[in-house]
């Protein structure tokens, strides 16, 4: 492999595997970032977080070469996988359990981040 094509690979994966590092720092706290959590509601928070983790990904698979409808159910069930795991995660962590519900939200947002993902560029001409 050549070192751009490396170097690009390295752009594509980076952004979704530095995303499920952050949402794991997250899960693995008793009680993470109380000063946001007791103002806005746990489910959006899902939905932001695993959004962008589905676009990411998505943006990643189109980036290997993926066709988009491919890519775009594949994001979907990698991000939706992860939130499944991150869930089960949680059931070793302190004071947390894992929630079923957490899991739909965050399959939910990411459909929605591979969805504008995709959507985004058809949406704007491009």
């Amino acid at each position: 492999m050549s070192d751009s094509r490396g170097l690009k690979r390295l752009g594509l994966w980076l952004p979704p595997v530095a995303c499920m590092a952050i949402i794991f720092y997250f899960s693995s706290q008793t009680d993470p970032v109380p000063e946001l959590t007791t103002r806005v509601w746990d489910k959006l928070l899902h939905v932001g977080a695993y959004a962008v983790l589905g676009a990411l990904f998505c943006r990643a698979l189109v980036g290997e070469g993926i066709r988009t409808s491919a890519a775009l159910v594949l994001a979907v069930l990698l991000a939706s996988a992860y939130g499944a795991a991150d869930e089960f995660h949680q059931s070793f962590v302190p004071l947390r359990q894992p929630d079923f519900a957490d899991w739909v939200v965050d399959a939910l947002g990411a459909s929605i981040g591979a969805i504008g993902h995709t959507l985004g560029p058809l949406l704007a001409g491009r």
